[in-house]
């Protein structure tokens, strides 16, 4: 027992993005790791791992590579792959995951069934409705009083997720999810929810299914603009911690949201295992959940990871084997302040294969995170929507957020795109 709690362990992190890459960062620092593969990882995780041209949705070459390499353990990120019940596989195949089975997943994968739980349990969150007819949902849109939210069912990438203003725009987002299908089968039903106003949180807690313990909360900057304006995206900018998440708020939300959705999912027979998301609103009414996750977000996990001062490794491992409540789960009191660089055009379509130049002199404690990246021979080009994050930790959320966009200042590739005011009271969320 001894010589298997010791033993270095090969790893596999499988996702390619930003948080991946936090998350290799991490991992590779644990002596308890071994060989560190990602599948299929980018430009910048290939400097801590073995990266493998494998999507992260081709769930029978993931598990071929698994029993190829023997691999011990499986980090599995993105929510795709989760829904999918790529979990389920690597575990039946004797591989040990850290992450939900489908069934837990689809807290995620479903926000119907994420709504119809906090119903059946008494966990607050918005008012809504559920469509799966179009005309029903836009005769909906149209007598609605006041501003609302459309949401596709299903996963889209963090930009299914419509904020109208009015009926009319309300009835926009309708036609775009259910008739013409942007995203798919995933708009095959529709929820329509009151809007909710006020700061919006985001805490990322690990959990065994019994126990749940918080990590430092965030605040993800979603729309594309300065000035909190423009279309939702996977995320521009995160801050850890949250401003406006006191202690007291942080006890009632145990009280009254995370422990209840943990055991609530435990009672339906799909016991939660991984980093369960919760993305809250403080409204005046009190603490209410606007969603649910299966996995660590992007970029909050590019925001909070820096912050974690205990072996992630053990952690995971710790999650896998319930027994959470004995495992050392310590962050700094420190801040960070992560900056999203995007390619022009982004959530739209965006142009690849810009070469990337990073300076050298970066402030202290400032990294560099790889979310669309590829390796062209020695030079660095974009690959995707978010190119890279920059997070810097600091002693204080002001002194983070300067080194952030001090380290922005030395990143240059054509079409580079970036929010200004992250961490700033222009740029913080009060409604969703």
């Amino acid at each position: 027992m001894k010589a298997e709690m010791e033993r270095k362990m090969d790893v596999m992190i499988v996702g390619g993005g930003g948080r991946e890459h936090a998350l290799a960062e991490r991992l590779a620092r644990s002596p308890r790791v071994g060989k560190l593969c990602a599948l299929p990882g980018n430009g910048g995780i290939a400097e801590v791992a073995e990266c493998v041209p494998i999507p992260a949705t081709d769930l029978d070459a993931i598990l071929a590579f698994a029993r190829e390499r023997s691999v011990d353990f499986a980090v599995v990120a993105p929510d795709d792959p989760l829904v999918m019940g790529l979990v389920d596989r690597l575990e039946a195949a004797g591989v040990r995951c850290f992450g939900p089975d489908a069934r837990a997943a689809a807290i995620e994968g479903s926000k119907v069934y994420a709504k119809d739980l906090m119903r059946r349990y008494g966990i607050p969150t918005a008012r809504y409705e559920v469509f799966d007819d179009a005309d029903r949902a836009l005769a909906y849109a149209a007598s609605a009083k006041g501003p609302m939210v459309v949401k596709a069912d299903g996963l889209a990438r963090g930009k299914g997720v419509v904020v109208a203003e009015d009926a009319a725009q309300a009835r926009a987002a309708v036609v775009a999810i259910m008739r013409d299908r942007v995203f798919g089968a995933s708009g095959d039903r529709v929820l329509i929810e009151e809007r909710l106003f006020g700061p919006e949180v985001s805490v990322l807690a690990f959990t065994d299914g019994r126990t749940i313990v918080p990590m430092v909360s965030s605040m993800d900057h979603k729309r594309a603009f300065d000035g909190d304006r423009g279309p939702n995206t996977g995320g521009m900018g995160a801050v850890a911690p949250n401003p406006h998440y006191t202690p007291e708020l942080a006890a009632l939300c145990m009280e009254r949201i995370l422990r209840p959705t943990v055991e609530a999912l435990r009672a339906e027979g799909r016991p939660f295992r991984g980093c369960l998301y919760f993305g809250l609103m403080l409204t005046a009414d009190g603490p209410k959940v606007i969603e649910y996750n299966c996995r660590f977000g992007d970029p909050e996990a590019q925001a909070v990871l820096p912050l974690l001062e205990s072996d992630l490794f053990e952690i995971m491992l710790a999650v896998r084997e319930e027994r959470l409540a004995e495992a050392e789960v310590r962050f700094s009191d420190g801040a960070s302040c992560c900056v999203v660089m995007a390619s022009e055009g982004y959530p739209g379509k965006v142009r690849e294969g810009m070469e990337i130049h990073i300076a050298s002199g970066l402030p202290p404690d400032t990294v560099v995170y790889h979310s669309g990246t590829r390796r062209d021979g020695e030079t660095l080009r974009t690959a995707g929507g978010r190119v890279l994050s920059v997070t810097a930790v600091a002693p204080t959320a002001g002194e983070a957020r300067s080194r952030a966009y001090a380290g922005v200042g030395l990143i240059h590739f054509e079409g580079a795109r970036f929010r200004h005011d992250i961490g700033t009271a222009g740029g913080l969320s009060h409604d969703a």
